[in-house]
């Protein structure tokens, strides 16, 4: 079941106060503390944003971010892309790892484009019978380019909402557990979606990181289930 926003509809959303408490102190540590790279920047396209979270899948900000000059050097538009070949394309993204993955993906993405002239799918369903765009590229198109508040969920992300709503994951993999993309959908459901998107990715990559010694510290932690559960003070 979906909404006219191509949402999932799975289980009920957590309580509204507690989602609020959340997103409030998410953008007021956000506001200070936001990584800056160049595909946040306002004037960057929305072919640069999409590109880059194809990149940044399973590879640290960092890299990518240092990576990206040389790929846009190459590649500058998804013409450019489209008029390539998997070869190519994966020859340049194999100091990136992953390249074969990412170069299908890229290559049917700008084919896709371009067999449209140049318009988007516009539902999730389609988007995700594209070769090698999954969810998470998928949910990029829906949120960069229709304006859809759709979840950039990623292990860390996951990892955060987890923690602070004490989330029993249902499936090992996080594509498919409902509880989990229902707070993901209930966090972006007021305010602006791609922020609040880059907030959770940076407060997980910077704060509520995977080895302990963030809790002490951590602005979300007197509403946050895994701080007042831990046997730990510093988790």
């Amino acid at each position: 079941m979906r909404n006219s926003e191509n949402v999932p509809v799975f289980y009920a959303a957590p309580k509204d106060i507690d989602v609020s408490r959340f997103r409030t102190g998410l953008m007021a540590w956000f506001s200070f503390n936001q990584r800056k790279f160049y595909w946040r920047t306002d004037d960057v396209s929305n072919y640069i944003k999409i590109v880059s979270e194809v990149l940044l899948q399973r590879t640290q900000a960092g890299v990518v971010s240092s990576f990206l000059p040389t790929f846009l050097a190459t590649f500058p538009s998804w013409d450019a892309i489209a008029q390539s070949n998997e070869d190519e394309i994966g020859a340049l993204l194999k100091p990136l790892g992953l390249w074969r993955r990412r170069a299908v993906s890229l290559l049917a993405l700008a084919k896709e484009i371009s067999h449209r002239g140049g318009a988007w799918p516009l539902t999730r369903e389609e988007l995700e019978s594209i070769p090698a765009v999954g969810q998470y590229v998928a949910s990029a198109v829906l949120l960069f380019e229709h304006k859809e508040r759709a979840p950039l969920l990623d292990a860390s992300m996951a990892r955060l909402l987890r923690r602070y709503f004490a989330i029993t994951p249902e499936k090992a993999d996080i594509r498919y557990d409902r509880p989990l993309h229902t707070i993901a959908h209930a966090v972006l459901g007021t305010g602006d979606p791609i922020l609040l998107n880059w907030a959770m990715l940076d407060f997980a990559a910077l704060q509520c990181r995977t080895n302990a010694g963030g809790c002490v510290s951590c602005v979300l932690k007197a509403e946050c289930e895994h701080y007042a559960q831990s046997p730990n003070p510093d988790c």
